[in-house]
């Protein structure tokens, strides 16, 4: 790059292989927003090492390592730089060229593709060779032997020296689009070079564009990408630029170390530092080259990593789209993560290396689930998630910890062999919309709970129990360990987990404890909200069959139905039962769940129904359809009824509507759960019991978690 005029001392000399590039030099004044004259003109300065005689010497070349370091420029396919000066002014040019295979003192360059044929005028004259490697200039002054329009032949010199050692290591870069934003102005480019320090950007204007509008006192906003995916977007300090008309390098420096990728969590994911710790191994999206660094500790939800001060290639803000955390070449685990922070360290005695921290963006539900199994081990040897269990020794669990009691095994009986084989596929095959959580000691089950993700972006927690010996203990161990793995998986996409609930027995201490306690402590309906189910049992057998008056109907459920569900709903709870249960008007044809069921080898359907009174509202029905026992209350094979208004709605029009469903979905029995309790009561239909729905709204969990850690204080 020829220099743009005398006043400006920024000298490109980038010459070396691909990846290997020369690096910014960073003032101490770049550190400041406001740049007097004084220190602007230093920002154009190449700021070289002040070195003694005997340090220089110490960097001497000999002949043979010179054309070592040729032979592996070539063996790159990069590039060195070929430098001449004007003989009248004070200009230099320099050219870009690739080395050939050198096996003497003699060695031959190619012009590159963009400067072939290019003719060297004899108002220039050869000035020197220069290679850049790593952090390393050196300077080469070898005879020409002869210069033409195919590139130059140089005769090597016994001796070359290392000529300047910056702080940072540069890496170029290719293919990779920019853009500079400042005041609503937007100017186009691409990235050239960068480290975890600085970037250069190289832009270009389009009429009636001009340099003159930016204002290099005043912050920028950089957008860098690769095609149609971001990869980093910050605003920046201008550092450092070129003078050009149409085009200029600009070097900008990020204001800030660290970025806030999630809303602040008052109960973060807890890190912990393995042995051995695993690798991040990933292509930088920059460069494309392959990156290998010791991870230093991790979560459920990022991780930190260690670089070398003068290697460090991630730049805070910046998007990693693929990623390995390798514990062995067996174990590897992918995501996507972001830097989040960058932090010098400097140790005791003196030495310093760069800690840079990540937070997983996404990650593949089973890679994510290897992940949290092991951190949970590694805090409790005892605990277990999605670890392949002996059915006989949980079915013995169940029964001996009263969770099947009597009157749950009579209704569960008759369909014990389809229960088993939905059993097998959930605790053997680990599908990803399950999950189970066991804490056992010398091989026996003590405390067990599972969840269930049976709604688009809800999961159900399920199958709570402890044998009485340890209940304290294991009981409040394997809900600590599903409220760790809540902690952990919640913001991941491929979770879907944006809310938790679970039915339960308002009578039953331990989850009313729990989980209506949660609820109440909040005392917030769209944090964590608690309603009421009238819970009865429909048997075509013990009905007698009813018909629906005439201007009574059942239509499908519209956009419009469940907004009118919503005000409803709204007006007497404003909890957050309706958004859990896909009963919004965006998700009225949502089936995304039931095809990925399928693919599992498990069912689960869904209709609604809309019950009207000469085209009134009067209530909302929900058919769910899934695998027998895959809920052992059968909660995932159930009708809910949402009573808008109740009046009229007496038993035998509950009869009909439910008897009409059952037609339609070919069962003969099954729970019902009538809502608002009310309703039931203001028309006295009759009803076994009260169940609760509680739902927790994960994305402001923390007073939920503050409530759990007082709860699990004693274990």
């Amino acid at each position: 790059m020829e220099r743009a005029g005398k006043n400006l001392h920024l000298v490109d000399t980038n010459a070396a292989g691909k990846n290997q590039e020369d690096v910014f030099a960073l003032p101490s004044a770049a550190a400041k927003t406001e740049v007097t004259p004084k220190e602007k003109k230093d920002l154009f300065q190449i700021n070289r090492t002040s070195e003694t005689p005997a340090q220089v010497a110490r960097k001497t070349l000999n002949k043979d390592q010179l054309i070592n370091v040729i032979n592996y420029i070539n063996f790159q396919d990069g590039t060195l730089r070929i430098n001449f000066t004007h003989t009248i002014y004070d200009k230099t040019m320099g050219l870009e060229a690739i080395p050939q295979p050198c096996l003497d003192d003699v060695v031959e360059c190619r012009w590159t593709e963009n400067q072939a044929g290019h003719r060297i005028s004899k108002l220039f004259k050869f000035k020197n060779l220069l290679i850049s490697i790593g952090k390393k200039l050196i300077e080469v002054k070898p005879d020409l032997i002869e210069v033409n329009e195919q590139g130059i032949r140089l005769r090597l010199p016994n001796t070359c020296y290392e000529v300047n050692s910056r702080r940072y290591r540069r890496y170029t870069c290719s293919r990779i689009t920019a853009q500079l934003i400042q005041n609503s102005l937007v100017f186009t480019g691409s990235l050239a070079d960068f480290n975890g320090i600085a970037f250069r950007l190289k832009l270009n204007t389009r009429p009636p564009q001009t340099f003159e509008w930016i204002n290099p006192e005043y912050p920028v906003n950089a957008i860098l990408a690769d095609g149609s995916h971001s990869l980093y977007s910050g605003e920046c300090r201008i550092i450092r630029y070129t003078r050009g008309q149409r085009s200029r390098d600009y070097i900008l420096e990020p204001f800030k170390q660290e970025i806030q990728r999630f809303k602040q969590k008052e109960y973060r994911s807890e890190r912990y530092q393995l042995t051995p710790s695993p690798n991040l191994i990933f292509r930088h999206p920059f460069t494309k080259t392959l990156i290998d660094l010791k991870v230093i500790d991790l979560s459920g939800s990022g991780f930190s990593v260690e670089e070398d001060t003068q290697n460090t290639t991630l730049l805070p803000g910046m998007i990693i789209p693929e990623l390995e955390l390798s514990f062995t070449n067996s174990c590897k685990l992918a995501c996507c993560a972001q830097v989040v922070f960058r932090k010098t360290i400097v140790e005791s005695n003196g030495d310093k290396w760069i800690k840079c921290g990540l937070a997983m963006l996404d990650m593949d539900s089973k890679d994510h689930l290897t992940l949290i199994a092991l951190l949970h081990q590694t805090k409790n040897r005892n605990s277990y998630i999605c670890n392949n269990v002996d059915l006989d020794a949980l079915w013995d669990f169940f029964f001996e910890t009263g969770f099947i009691y009597p009157g749950k095994y009579a209704a569960l009986q008759k369909n014990k062999k389809q229960i088993k084989e939905t059993y097998a596929k959930i605790y053997t095959h680990n599908p990803h919309i399950a999950r189970h959580f066991i804490y056992q000691e010398k091989g026996t089950i003590l405390g067990h709970m599972a969840m269930l993700r049976f709604y688009e972006s809800a999961w159900m927690i399920h199958h709570h129990a402890a044998r009485k010996s340890s209940q304290n203990k294991a009981g409040l161990i394997v809900l600590d360990n599903i409220g760790r793995m809540i902690n952990d998986s919640h913001r991941l996409y491929s979770m879907h987990m944006d809310y938790i609930m679970c039915y339960y027995r308002p009578e039953n201490k331990f989850p009313n404890r729990v989980f209506g306690g949660a609820a109440r402590s909040i005392n917030d309906p769209k944090g964590c909200s608690l309603d009421d189910f009238a819970y009865l049992h429909f048997s075509t057998g013990d009905r007698t069959p009813s018909v629906l008056p005439d201007d009574w109907e059942i239509t499908p459920v519209f956009q419009q139905d469940l907004q009118e569900l919503g005000d409803f709903y709204d007006h007497i709870s404003g909890g957050l039962m309706l958004n859990a249960l896909d009963l919004t008007p965006d998700k009225v044809d949502c089936n995304d769940l039931s095809r990925e069921f399928s693919r599992l080898g498990l069912t689960r359907l869904r209709r609604l129904f809309a019950l009207k009174r000469d085209g009134y509202l009067k209530a909302v029905l929900v058919a769910n359809v899934s695998d027998v026992g895959l809920n052992l209350s059968d909660f995932t094979n159930c009708v809910h009824l949402f009573v808008l208004d109740s009046e009229d709605m007496s038993s035998d029009i509950v009869n009909a509507v439910i008897a009409y469903v059952a037609g339609i979905t070919a069962k003969d029995h099954f729970p019902v759960l009538l809502y608002p309790v009310t309703a039931a009561d203001k028309q006295g239909i009759a009803y076994q019991k009260n169940y609760t729905l509680w739902v927790c709204n994960l994305h402001v969990s923390d007073e939920y978690f503050k409530y759990l850690k007082r709860l699990l204080r004693f274990i």
